[in-house]
C-alpha cells in the first residue's frame, strides 16, 4: 500500500519530466528556425483541430494546419505545426522561417522572441513547482510512514 505514495508521485514526475523536454525542444525548434535567417512563402494545405479530454473533465481543442513550401535549393518541404491562427485557412499563403540544414522543423510564426521566452518560461516554472510538490509529497509520505513505524511495539 506504501508503494502507491511513490510509484504514482513518480509517474506523474515522469510525465512533467517528458513535458519539459518536449517545451524546451519546440522552444528551441522555432528559435533555430528564426535565426536560420531563410524565409519563404508556404501555402496552407489542411487545417484541422483535435480534441481531448471529456467526460468529467474539460475539453480543449488545439488547431493544426499543414503547410507546404520551397526551399532556396528547391526542395518541397511539408510540415505540420499546431496552435497557429485561426484567421489561416486552406489555401492561404503565409511566410515561413526556416533553417537551411533543418526545413522541415520550419514555423509560420511570426518572430517574437520576447514572447517565445515568457510562453516557455511560465511552463517551465509551472512544471518546476508541480515537480517539486511531487516530490514534497513523497517526502512527507516517507516521513510519515518512517513515523507510524517507530510506534508500533
Amino acid at each position: 500500500m506504501e508503494a502507491m505514495f511513490y510509484v504514482v508521485p513518480a509517474l506523474m514526475i515522469a510525465m512533467a519530466v517528458r513535458a519539459l523536454v518536449r517545451v524546451i525542444g519546440r522552444a528551441r525548434e522555432v528559435r533555430a528556425a528564426w535565426n536560420g535567417g531563410l524565409t519563404a512563402e508556404a501555402r496552407c494545405l489542411r487545417t484541422y483541430t483535435t480534441t481531448s479530454g471529456g467526460g468529467e473533465t474539460s475539453v480543449s481543442t488545439t488547431l493544426h494546419h499543414v503547410y507546404e513550401f520551397t526551399t532556396r535549393g528547391g526542395r518541397a518541404v511539408r510540415f505540420e505545426e499546431s496552435n497557429g491562427p485561426g484567421t489561416v485557412v486552406e489555401g492561404d499563403v503565409v511566410t515561413v522561417h526556416y533553417a537551411a540544414e533543418r526545413p522541415e522543423r520550419a514555423t509560420a510564426q511570426a518572430p517574437a522572441p520576447g514572447r517565445l521566452v515568457a510562453e516557455s518560461g511560465c511552463l517551465l516554472a509551472f512544471l518546476g513547482v508541480f515537480i517539486a510538490g511531487c516530490v514534497a509529497f513523497m517526502v512527507s509520505a516517507h516521513l510519515m510512514f518512517s513515523a507510524a513505524d517507530g510506534f508500533l511495539p
